[in-house]
């Protein structure tokens, strides 16, 4: 069993004046969290955890130490920041931040195999460096210790707790393989409408950042009216930030997202803004080129200039801030703590501002 930083009492969390603070602090005691329970427990598997260790950006392709590109850590922050914002004790919800983590990038390395993807964050993905078995395995373990690291929670969590948080965390874990299934569906169809779109994000995004809140909430003595707000303040989060992300997809500044701005055209993917474009009078013209066996970059402009003309661009940009602005009036009603919860608030605006 992971061993786990001393608790410092809620009173002390006066001392985190920012957001930022609070990430510097808590972050690396997540990843000290993730690194134990991802340590080889023997020689004769070491090859198996330095897989997965490489896939979290801590070994290089010849595992060797290296400090790659980790991630956000998103949805650890939310369900740290949500248990201390209704007066709980962060340190107690590190084994369920872990899992959450843990979870995110189960999902990661399979979407890579699933989407046939060679690279993520700049690097060969587990399956591009050591075949499709052997990341489907990989991404299992993943699964598995996400689970080992929720028990964590019982030797000071009562076991109500632990059973309520795990039960958040399998749901979370069903609703993501759904709106996977939906996702993959969608690839080879035509006829997504916008609201198939939202179902399938509501599984594959939302419901981990609703389980991240939710999670954090519970173990921290979230009154019932306060788990409500928060599941709503945390779907409507994710439904902005995947949204966000598709624009990102098409429009972002390729220095700053890490990948071509034509990539998601290419791959026809069925984002939100060319749905709406294929829903809208630009429709057939752009179901002629999506129907094609393959796209060109030749074609991306021609793409670009049916979304321009659908007003695809601004209608995301409008849902995004329907959303947004739900999420935010969701995380008032929440009435939490100060200062977590201006602190929570500030993570939801950096999350909705982000370029990247």
């Amino acid at each position: 069993m992971p061993s786990f930083p001393a608790s410092s009492s809620f009173s002390s969390f006066s001392s985190f004046s920012s957001f930022s603070s609070f990430a510097s602090a808590y972050l690396p005691r997540v990843e000290l969290t993730l690194r134990q329970t991802l340590a080889s427990p023997r020689l004769a598997e070491g090859t198996h955890y330095a897989m997965m260790r490489y896939h979290m950006g801590w070994l290089n392709e010849e595992f060797r130490p290296v400090q790659a590109n980790t991630g956000k850590g998103i949805r650890p922050l939310l369900c740290l920041l949500s248990c201390a914002a209704v007066g709980g004790d962060p340190v107690i919800a590190l084994p369920a931040a872990a899992a959450l983590e843990l979870l995110h990038n189960f999902s990661l390395v399979h979407d890579d195999v699933e989407d046939n993807s060679p690279t993520r964050r700049h690097r060969p993905t587990v399956w591009a460096l050591w075949g499709r078995p052997q990341a489907i395995n990989v991404g299992d373990a993943l699964f598995a210790h996400a689970f080992q690291s929720l028990l964590n929670l019982a030797p000071v969590v009562p076991a109500v707790q632990v059973m309520e948080t795990v039960q958040r965390f399998v749901h979370a874990c069903i609703a993501l393989t759904e709106g996977q299934h939906l996702d993959m569906g969608f690839e080879a169809r035509l006829d997504v409408t916008t609201d198939d779109y939202l179902q399938m994000i509501r599984g594959k995004t939302a419901a981990l950042l609703a389980a991240s809140v939710e999670m954090g909430a519970g173990l921290g003595g979230a009154q019932t009216q306060q788990l409500s707000a928060l599941h709503h303040f945390g779907e409507s989060l994710g439904l902005a930030f995947q949204i966000q992300d598709d624009i990102l997809g098409i429009w972002g500044d390729e220095q700053k997202t890490g990948k071509s701005a034509a990539s998601d055209i290419l791959t026809r993917k069925k984002s939100l803004p060319v749905l709406s474009a294929l829903n809208g009078p630009q429709g057939a013209a752009l179901r002629s080129l999506y129907a094609r066996p393959r796209l060109t970059v030749d074609e991306v402009p021609a793409v670009l200039e049916l979304l321009e003309a659908a007003g695809a661009r601004a209608h995301a940009a409008a849902l995004v801030e329907t959303y947004s602005t739900a999420a935010l009036q969701a995380l008032q009603a929440a009435r939490l703590t100060a200062p977590a919860g201006d602190h929570l608030r500030d993570l939801a605006l950096h999350l909705l501002d982000r370029q990247a």
